[in-house]
């Protein structure tokens, strides 16, 4: 069974960086492509960037320049570096398997003015 577990979110004053971590266990992490999304309560679900199995990575405009995904295959996680946090950055965010479908359960962010 595969399982995505987020850690590394909390609650930081915006200016700060936060850098959150994605677990995976029970698939070959190697061949999955990654993403990381966040969600806010009555809005769509956001994918914010997403890595490929060779490592090549993509992102959102809103988070382009402050925000780096990266990936360390020998420790099966994917991680989430965020610089210059805004309040509107405050979400759930949450990491996702593009090549599985599998999600975590999530981790909070709150970015205070």
């Amino acid at each position: 069974q595969v399982q995505l577990v987020e850690s590394g979110g909390g609650l930081v004053q915006a200016g700060g960086s936060l850098r959150l971590s994605c677990a995976a266990s029970g698939t070959i992490f190697s061949i999955n492509a990654m993403g990381w999304y966040r969600q806010v309560p009555g809005k769509q679900r956001e994918l914010l960037a997403a890595i490929s199995s060779g490592g090549i990575s993509n992102y959102a405009d809103s988070v382009k320049g402050r925000f780096t995904i990266s990936r360390d295959n020998a420790k099966n996680t994917v991680y989430l570096q965020m610089n210059n946090l805004k309040p509107e950055d405050t979400a759930v965010y949450l990491c996702h398997s593009l090549t599985s479908g599998y999600w975590g359960q999530g981790t909070q962010v709150t970015v205070s003015s």
